[in-house]
């Protein structure tokens, strides 16, 4: 049975002297993560060729206000958690006290507003392109993710003592983030669909449909194949044990973010 992540990486650092990461696993909460919602809406659709919203955003719950502009998916988000945290702080309903082995920061959880515009049909990129510092993608619940570095690309090797019980953080900026796999949502399913990314490619869990752990992922942390989502196959991303954890590069042609 795996440990949690900072946990068991607090337990390597003690052994090894931080000489490098462990493979950690899932969150065992009892309390289940929020259903998803249709929030979705397809408002705002303005521009010549405008699209219809593709299906499986009906995915995303109500923290992410969903639209269609033109050829674009609008994914708006104050990246706060559905579940709870430590970086709530003492007093939220929502806070809990640090878990055994957690090194926590001095930031806190302050919603503020992320807008993401992703390409509703999304298409391969001539050349991939390298995932930047800050917001990469969104989770169905609302949370932003970040990539496999910290703070000047720096490995995230002791900033993962930071985390909380879930595999988030915020930033000195106070958002609220993961980098690794988010626990609250894989404890619904380990294959799931759990966001997209920037460039329009969804995200998913650690493991297949069949329980298997991906295999022929490429230097992006991707491969094509059918989902529950996509009978017909699509390329898409998934959680890792190792780094990138999610997505190194982007695959797709990228959309932006503000």
């Amino acid at each position: 049975m795996l440990m949690r992540p900072v946990r068991c990486l607090a337990l390597a650092l003690a052994l090894s002297g931080a000489a490098g990461l462990v493979a950690c696993g899932r969150d065992t909460a009892t309390s289940s993560p929020t259903s998803p919602s249709s929030s979705a809406t397809t408002s705002g659709g303005t521009t010549s060729g405008a699209v219809s919203l593709p299906a499986w955003y009906a995915q995303f719950g109500s923290a992410v206000q969903v639209s269609v502009d033109g050829t674009d998916v609008v994914l708006r988000t104050t990246s706060v958690p559905d579940h709870p945290s430590y970086y709530f702080g003492a007093g939220h309903a929502s806070y809990e006290a640090p878990h055994a082995g957690m090194q926590p920061n001095q930031n806190r959880i302050v919603g503020q507003t992320v807008t993401l515009r992703v390409p509703a049909a999304p298409s391969m990129a001539s050349t991939p392109t390298d995932t930047p510092l800050g917001p990469i993608g969104v989770a169905i619940n609302g949370v932003v993710f970040f990539n496999q570095y910290a703070a000047q690309r720096q490995p995230l090797t002791f900033e993962i003592l930071s985390f909380d019980r879930h595999n988030g953080h915020p930033t000195p900026t106070n958002q609220y983030h993961y980098h690794m796999e988010p626990l609250w949502l894989t404890q619904a399913g380990r294959a799931r669909l759990l966001g997209v990314l920037l460039d329009g490619y969804p995200a998913y869990g650690p493991a297949e449909a069949g329980g298997a752990a991906p295999t022929g992922l490429d230097s992006c942390n991707g491969h094509t194949h059918a989902t529950p989502e996509f009978a017909a196959g699509t390329y898409h991303y998934h959680f890792t044990e190792a780094a990138p954890y999610l997505a190194g590069c982007y695959r797709g042609v990228r959309g932006s973010v503000g």
